[in-house]
């Protein structure tokens, strides 16, 4: 099988570019980037680091470390989707991953994603099975959309078929509504047709709704759980119980996290669903993320 990937790859040539946005991630950012190091003769890749003003030295000590890579300097904390477009803009690669800095990819994971969406021309984007650091399952990457139904069968009986879509097979590559931007491979002409991220989305909830247009535009949202990536969730944020204690972030970062998590939800609500329900129900909706939201900055987490 690898010997196959090979020389599938050798074919493609230079195909696909790494998108990377960094915030304070410390040591995980340049585990990350010594985890794609290894994979430089499996696919040929460029990789993009765009940092948001970090504080740690995580941009420097990459920069010494990696210094052909190519970095973009923010002068401030743009956010996901508004530091992601400021690289996506410029690149001209036919295939784009767009890869959290406290993912750690293993050896076959790119090749087996990008020889997928060559054959398959109906996929706007793909992720692989995303373990946590803990070894559970990333439920993020592989969701459905939030609908008052999904959410309320979710949250209130527990019910996790629609909104995390859990009664598919996971052990073959199948469709679901939606990947996290924490490891998210698309297609140039996809985001050029779709457009880029929405940047009234601080962090958090820009992959879903990129996700919902891509869907729109006739594309597929695929899950290819044969490959798998280590994500450790929450190092800039600091809102993961499992990586609070890892995160160096302070307390204003948290609440500025937190605050974007639950505004994102209203954010995508208000864009995408609202208009398909009555009024009762959006108030409902809406009632129910405020409430969640009071009660998240008790515990500080999500």
């Amino acid at each position: 099988m690898q010997r196959i990937l090979a020389i599938f790859m050798n074919n493609l040539g230079h195909i696909l570019s790494i998108s990377i946005v960094n915030f304070n991630t410390g040591e995980y950012l340049l585990r990350c980037l010594r985890s794609l190091e290894n994979l430089k003769n499996e696919v040929e890749f460029d990789i993009w680091v765009i940092d948001n003003a970090s504080t740690d030295g995580s941009l420097q000590k990459a920069k010494q470390e990696y210094p052909s890579f190519k970095y973009i300097e923010n002068k401030e904390n743009f956010g996901f989707g508004k530091a992601q477009n400021i690289a996506l803009y410029q690149i001209k690669t036919e295939y784009i991953l767009l890869l959290n800095p406290d993912t750690e990819l293993s050896a076959g994971v790119l090749p087996t994603m990008l020889k997928f969406m060559s054959v398959q021309k109906t996929v706007g984007a793909a992720s692989c099975k995303l373990i946590l650091g803990n070894g559970e399952l990333d439920w993020a990457a592989h969701r459905g959309f939030p609908t008052p139904v999904a959410a309320f069968r979710y949250y209130f009986l527990g019910d996790d078929s629609k909104y995390h879509m859990s009664g598919k097979s996971m052990e073959k590559a199948h469709e679901v509504d939606a990947i996290s931007g924490s490891f998210f491979m698309t297609r140039k002409f996809v985001l050029e047709k779709t457009g880029y991220f929405d940047e009234e989305f601080f962090m958090y909830g820009e992959d879903l709704d990129l996700c919902y247009r891509i869907k729109e535009a006739g594309f597929k949202i695929m899950y290819i759980p044969q490959v798998s990536a280590v994500h450790h969730k929450g190092i800039s944020s600091g809102l993961k119980k499992m990586t609070e204690n890892l995160s160096t972030a302070d307390l204003e970062t948290r609440v500025r996290s937190l605050n974007a998590f639950y505004f994102a939800m209203k954010i995508f609500y208000k864009k995408h669903l609202e208009k398909k329900y009555p009024d009762y129900i959006n108030k409902l909706v809406y009632l129910g993320i405020d409430l969640k939201w009071k009660m998240a900055k008790r515990k500080m987490n999500v």
